[in-house]
Formats: C-alpha cells, sequence, structure tokens
C-alpha cells in the first residue's frame, strides 16, 4: 500500500507546485492536489504507533 501511496503523493505535490507557478491559476486543481496529499498523509501517519502507547498500556 505504501508503495501505492507514495507516488501519487509525490504527484500531487508536482501539480500543486506547477499551478502555482503557472500564469492563469485554477483553484479547484490545486485543492484537490492538497487534498490528495493529506489524505495520503492520514494513511501513512496512521500505521505509526503512539509515543505515549507504552505508558497508556500500564494504566490500563
Amino acid at each position: 500500500m505504501k508503495k501505492f501511496i507514495i507516488p501519487i503523493m509525490i504527484i500531487a505535490i508536482i501539480v500543486a507546485l506547477y499551478e502555482q507557478v503557472s500564469a492563469e491559476k485554477n483553484v479547484y486543481i490545486m485543492v484537490i492536489a492538497i487534498v490528495i496529499f493529506m489524505m495520503g498523509m492520514m494513511q501513512l501517519s496512521a500505521k505509526t504507533p503512539s509515543k505515549n502507547q507504552d505508558k497508556e498500556d500500564e494504566n490500563v
């Protein structure tokens, strides 16, 4: 899954940067690229364990 998400995020960043420097900016393309990037970041960060996971287990 990570092999699929990272290239899509890179493409979204490239599209957003290309739209930013173009003379005629399309806001909808920028918003879609940012949403795709944020969704990818959420997917990748959901798999990282919490820093306080050990402390939470002790309190239970």
